[in-house]
């Protein structure tokens, strides 16, 4: 009985000697996604793209205004009739003009979320394909919640993706297990 006991501790020993320890690291996702450079050109063409359209909403606002102001400076010498049909119109306008500013705020708002969500994937694509080339286990994703709590400084590669996702010179993988 004694043999058989000694036989399996000694499988056992083999076993887990033949075991690789798995090799792990962490990424900042809110800095890669972030600092990306992809990322931050969407940021900045989409910033413009609704400064673009604010500016025009706002001409048309201004343009609007003056209109009303005209017609509070002659609205005294109209029939009361065509003031009702004025003050009509002018709500028609408005109602027009805040119906354009939701339609086109939506649609920036809409297309930027499409573009954000997919570099957000193309990241974590990149991530995926990255871990599988250096032979990682595991990559985990540390957020603004701080779901790693602690990591070892080395264990952070956060800096070797954003080099290589940004197509910087990819630096030869060390390995840290």
């Amino acid at each position: 009985m004694k043999k058989y006991i000694w036989i399996a501790v000694a499988f056992l020993t083999l076993a887990s000697c033949n075991q690789q320890a798995e090799k792990t690291a962490y990424v900042s996702s809110t800095k890669v996604v972030s600092d990306f450079n992809e990322m931050k050109t969407a940021e900045e063409k989409w910033t413009k793209r609704s400064d673009e359209v604010r500016a025009e909403l706002q001409e048309k606002a201004r343009q609007f205004q003056i209109e009303v102001q005209g017609y509070n400076s002659i609205k005294k010498s109209m029939s009361k009739s065509n003031q009702e049909k004025k003050e009509q119109e002018l709500l028609g306008k408005q109602q027009e003009l805040q119906r354009e500013q939701q339609v086109k705020m939506q649609e920036i708002q809409k297309g930027s979320q499409e573009e954000i969500d997919s570099i957000i994937n193309k990241v974590k694509d990149f991530i995926k394909e990255y871990g599988k080339k250096n032979g990682y286990t595991y990559i985990y994703g540390e957020t603004e919640v701080n779901n790693i709590l602690y990591g070892k400084e080395e264990l952070d590669i956060t800096d070797k993706i954003l080099t290589e996702l940004n197509g910087e010179a990819p630096k030869k993988e060390e390995t840290k297990e």
